[in-house]
């Protein structure tokens, strides 16, 4: 599946500093929203991504590129969990979410064999906000 109407860096860039920064009420609740919507996004993909390994009997799918994050441990953490704990300690700003699940988002489309599941979901995401975070808040 492809894009239909692509959003440049450039433009998504100058969206992301068109974004409110001041410290008034209003920005204080938008952390928690946006880590909210994003671990539910999160949680029935990873939900929907072990059903099928589950149902295909977990034969191993793709490259080792695909499996690259998979882990022998699943961290017992929820996503819900994981992402506040990254803005508790990291401080990262709402916009940075958004770019790492489109950061996902593309990286699953162009790499089909991957599947965000409970074994690499945890590594590909902090690898994701890591990255977003450069793109969003470095000058």
């Amino acid at each position: 599946m492809s894009l239909l109407n692509p959003v440049s860096p450039s433009k998504l860039r100058a969206d992301l500093y068109n974004f409110p920064c001041d410290d008034d009420e209003s920005t204080t609740t938008a952390p928690s929203s946006v880590i909210s919507v994003l671990a539910s996004l999160l949680d029935r993909a990873i939900a929907r991504n072990d059903r099928a390994a589950v149902n295909r009997g977990n034969a191993a799918v793709g490259d080792a590129r695909s499996r690259a994050f998979e882990s022998h441990q699943v961290l017992d953490m929820t996503i819900q969990s994981f992402l506040e704990r990254i803005y508790r300690y990291a401080r990262v700003a709402p916009p940075v979410y958004v770019v790492a699940y489109v950061y996902l988002d593309r990286l699953c489309q162009f790499n089909p064999g991957l599947r965000i599941c409970s074994a690499n979901a945890h590594r590909l995401l902090i690898t994701a906000i890591m990255v977003a975070s450069k793109f969003v808040e470095d000058l």
